[in-house]
């Protein structure tokens, strides 16, 4: 019977099994995006490798579908299932950083944040993305974008071991090494193979950074957009920079007589001296208009991590859509900038990041992240703290991605993706790689247990 079954894994874990009548259900169920309301029937807070063994176990051998959630900021709420198991990883914090080896040891309930405290300390730093409360997990797993990515590569071009439990409760270790095209999967698979437990990154020399948003009126958008598209090209690879279209918040810090007003934003981080970061800049910013503010400075690196949490706190509405980018004609740059003047709320925006540099001497064929040709990973997010702009933000960011897909590549990178697109689009953001993603799913998970994501099926 189930219910002998839920008490044995009760009594086997050192973690927390929640169910629908504890206290605290609630509350452990809630996910980032707000417009996803999901009851797994149990929430397994796993407290080491072993739990997380157990709890794979328990959901097989029961026949329930099976979530993995760490940070829990996927967009479509994959961290979570309608009467199955959440696997919840976020117990599992260890951080150890070999400063002679310049590596470190990241637990898989680990935050972005939790690896850039650590790290940081020993004057180093692991690519990763721009909020700091994002699970490195999912992040790492579908491929992980950031300020440092020009220079440093993916997440996963920096990723040297993984430690998974298995379809079948198994426990290995995947590297170039070690189960190598397990290795090879993982680097952009997402969740597909297994649920990873740890990883072991390169880690590079960062400690401040001069980093800051620079802020224009989005009516000089057209401008600011075809310059940034020259500049990237001949940009040093330390310069991480990207580019919004976004409306000024109607809070502090922002000048008040800019809020509520719609702007083009360019977020800067330069490794390096003020004096070389400005040097870096210079090219672009002299073509440009007189901004409405600079606010770049000398910050430790996790300060621009950390520098939009608070605008995007848990529980938000969210609907996205992302598109891989390789050019910027001046007919997508008119379509982009005539869905920006419908921007619904104040919180929607879209985003353009240099996926370039160090991402293209990687080939195409030596990561499951396919698009390496691509220059930009696009997002457009519809967004309010209120559920009854629910819809609006949706149709808004569905009309904008419409606009501006035929400009694009067909796919995108999976963690900017809703499950409501299709497998088609699965496909085609995998690209080449796909057949060979399908085998490896065969051979590591044949029964397709690990499927609430964005899912590849087992080859035939």
């Amino acid at each position: 019977m189930l219910s002998d079954a839920i008490l044995n894994l009760k009594q086997s874990l050192r973690g927390t099994v929640i169910m629908r009548d504890d206290g605290q259900y609630d509350e452990a169920r809630a996910l980032y995006n707000g417009m996803i309301d999901k009851r797994p029937l149990i929430i397994a807070k796993c407290a080491d490798v072993a739990d997380v063994m157990a709890a794979v176990n328990f959901g097989r051998d029961n026949g329930l579908r099976m979530a993995i959630r760490c940070g829990g900021h996927n967009g479509p709420g994959l961290g979570s299932v309608n009467d199955g198991l959440v696997i919840e990883l976020s117990p599992m914090k260890g951080v150890r950083v070999d400063p002679i080896a310049n590596t470190v040891r990241v637990d898989g309930g680990c935050t972005q944040g939790d690896v850039d405290h650590a790290t940081h300390a020993f004057g180093l730093a692991v690519p990763a993305g721009i909020i700091s409360t994002t699970g490195i997990g999912g992040l790492t797993l579908s491929g992980g974008h950031g300020y440092l990515t020009r220079k440093f590569g993916l997440t996963i071009d920096n990723l040297l071991e993984a430690d998974v439990v298995l379809a079948d409760g198994s426990f290995v270790t995947a590297s170039r090494d070690k189960n190598s095209d397990l290795f090879w999967a993982l680097r952009g698979g997402g969740g597909n193979f297994g649920v990873v437990t740890s990883f072991l990154f390169q880690a590079h020399l960062v400690k401040d950074v001069f980093a800051g948003p620079i802020a224009f009126d989005q009516k000089h958008a057209r401008t600011i957009m075809q310059k940034f598209r020259d500049f990237l090209g001949r940009a040093p690879e330390d310069l991480g920079i990207f580019l919004g279209l976004k409306t000024v918040l109607s809070c502090d810090p922002f000048p008040k007589e800019c809020w509520g007003k719609r702007m083009c934003l360019l977020m800067c981080c330069f490794n390096g001296s003020e004096a070389d970061g400005k040097k870096a800049l210079e090219p672009l910013l002299s073509a440009l208009p007189e901004p409405w503010f600079n606010w770049m400075s000398v910050m430790p690196y996790p300060g621009v991590q950390s520098m939009f949490d608070g605008l995007y706190p848990k529980g938000q509405q969210w609907y996205w859509r992302g598109d891989f980018v390789k050019t910027l004609p001046d007919a997508a740059i008119e379509a982009h900038l005539a869905q920006a003047e419908r921007t619904p709320t104040e919180l929607s925006l879209m985003h353009l990041y240099p996926i370039d540099g160090a991402v293209h001497r990687v080939a195409k064929g030596d990561t499951a992240w396919s698009c390496r040709d691509a220059t930009f990973s696009m997002v457009i997010a519809g967004i309010d703290p209120l559920p009854e702009k629910a819809a609006t933000v949706t149709q808004w960011t569905k009309a904008y991605w419409d606009a501006v897909h035929p400009f694009n590549l067909g796919g995108a990178y999976p963690n900017f993706m809703m499950d409501d697109e299709g497998e088609a689009r699965i496909k085609a953001s995998f690209g080449d790689n796909y057949a060979r993603l399908a085998s490896v799913k065969k051979k590591y998970d044949p029964a397709n247990l690990f499927r609430v994501n964005q899912n590849i099926k087992p080859a035939a």
